[in-house]
């Protein structure tokens, strides 16, 4: 079908055109941000928003963007303010014609592990609670706030959204706190997403990170060793997944959300998750096949004992791999490092399952996963991503 100004066409979960409307002008807070990025570039390729604004702390220059973000993160879309203050959020949801934004995503945060109480209250709490309460005065049609997996109570059974909470990492405290303020919030039409651990290209976190030791180790000769088991579950989504499941929640609940049961709670919850399962194992055979360096499992009675010692075990493992991977940087005559890094954040080393059930979000917006496990493939693709930013040594 033709493209017509100001207008999208909605699709069936099978692809089949369904009606043409109006086109949603759609507000990103981070939307520099990993996901922020790539929900830009979907919204962009696909032409599905009227008018795109990008806000965020971080100018363009400095966010490590790839060529292909040149277009859906231009200048003309960006808007450098800090969400999380009280004094820059009118300018954040003012526009020109007076409007309000159709669909807001809250895409904004502290994503950095090991932060104090405070760094997390002021930057990723406070930032929800002012940006929807403005959302709510303004009457924004939709506002998806990005939680994480964490937040649940962990159990190597996949977690569903009606299972207890107990947050097990210091920002997904912060991101419950946030999911429970929004909920009070009169007016605010809320729809909440908790995200596995995100991957893809560009990416710079857990995954990332287990590359990059691994290619230390590879350079170093020496194997790799992981804390606990196997079977311990770190369940994923790939970011290309992740960028579709916030519009197909936006777009859901902006038409009506069909199949929605009142007895879930008033504010529509979903886990977002692949269907791979992934656990430790499944990164030690990826591993395994990209880097052919041996790798162990030291097991739950030598992890119980370094867990005793959790900040000296780490600082060892960094001390082990920052120098080298520092040298094969300089060996590969990259001068300006990118955000990758083997740095081992102590938060990430709990025997804690990340184990999410996705299912209802499959089951009643029609969503389907177009990477539905991480494989090999797609983590050659990360690496060939950080070659093609100059990252990769």
């Amino acid at each position: 079908m033709a493209d017509v100004v100001g207008q999208t066409v909605h699709t069936t979960a099978s692809g089949d055109n369904v009606d043409a409307q109006p086109r949603p002008s759609v507000l990103i807070i981070g939307g520099l941000g990993y996901i922020g990025r790539f929900l830009a570039l979907h919204l962009h390729k696909g032409k599905l928003a009227s008018e795109v604004r990008l806000v965020d702390k971080v100018l363009p220059q400095l966010a490590w963007l790839a060529p292909e973000f040149d277009e859906p993160c231009s200048q003309d879309k960006f808007m450098q303010a800090d969400a999380s203050r009280e004094q820059s959020i009118a300018r954040v949801f003012d526009r020109a014609d007076g409007k309000p934004w159709d669909y807001v995503f809250n895409c904004g945060g502290e994503t950095r592990y090991s932060q104090d109480d405070e760094v997390y209250r002021l930057r990723s709490l406070q930032l929800s609670l002012i940006a929807g309460k403005e959302a709510a005065k303004r009457g924004v049609k939709v506002f998806v706030e990005l939680s994480m997996g964490m937040v649940y109570k962990a159990d190597s059974v996949p977690r569903k959204e009606t299972d207890k909470t107990k947050p097990w990492m210091r920002m997904a405290t912060y991101k419950l706190m946030a999911e429970e303020e929004l909920a009070k919030v009169e007016g605010l039409n809320l729809a909440v997403v908790r995200l596995a651990h995100v991957y893809g290209e560009y990416s710079s976190k857990y995954i990332a990170t287990a590359m990059a030791m691994a290619r230390t180790y590879q350079h170093l000769e020496k194997e790799m060793k992981f804390m606990y088991t196997k079977d311990l579950k770190i369940n994923t989504v790939h970011v290309h997944d992740v960028a579709r499941a916030l519009w197909r929640t936006a777009e859901w609940f902006d038409q009506g959300k069909l199949g929605w049961d009142s007895a879930w709670g008033s504010v529509p919850l979903f886990n977002i998750v692949d269907h791979g399962h992934t656990s430790q194992g499944t990164v030690e055979k990826i591993i395994n096949e990209i880097f052919n360096i041996p790798t162990s499992f030291v097991g739950q009675l030598l992890s119980t004992l370094a867990r005793l010692n959790l900040d000296h075990v780490v600082d060892d493992v960094n001390d082990e791999l920052l120098g080298p991977w520092a040298d094969l940087l300089a060996s590969a005559n990259i001068q300006r490092p990118g955000p990758l890094s083997p740095f081992m954040e102590k938060e990430l080393l709990k025997d804690m399952d990340l184990s999410l059930d996705g299912s209802r979000f499959e089951e009643v917006t029609g969503f389907r996963y177009e990477i539905p496990e991480m494989a090999k493939a797609e983590v050659v693709k990360m690496i060939e991503s950080y070659r093609r930013m100059n990252w990769w040594p």
